[in-house]
């Protein structure tokens, strides 16, 4: 298992109801079809974007730091690529947090065996 974060970028025309249950329909695919564990969701809410998207301005940004098979991550991405509601994304891998927990992982072991 690997960890990852990915954000994305909804359509601010949707509404705000419409926003949080595509939040939740994502988290879903990520623990359903990726067979992933959720870490945490941080909901950035609308911001201005860098430059215009698809004749946008504004966009609703949401970020998921997740636990899941390497295997599968491509679904997620899969599921971005066909949702019109996601003007952008990124999935990355964690590597600085993989790290971090093994370290602690390894100084707790050498603790107990003292």
């Amino acid at each position: 298992m690997r960890i990852y974060e990915t954000m994305f970028i909804i359509d601010p025309r949707l509404s705000e109801e419409e926003r949080e249950a595509f939040v939740e329909k994502v988290k879903s695919i990520i623990t359903e079809r990726v067979s992933g564990q959720i870490r945490e969701v941080s909901r950035w809410g609308l911001r201005r974007l860098a430059y215009p998207i698809a004749h946008q301005s504004e966009g609703d940004y949401t970020v998921i730091l997740f636990t899941a098979d390497p295997a599968n991550v491509n679904r997620l991405e899969e599921f971005y690529r066909v949702t019109p509601q996601i003007i952008r994304w990124q999935t990355f891998r964690r590597e600085d947090l993989e790290k971090k927990e093994k370290k602690v992982a390894q100084t707790s072991n050498v603790e107990q065996r003292e």
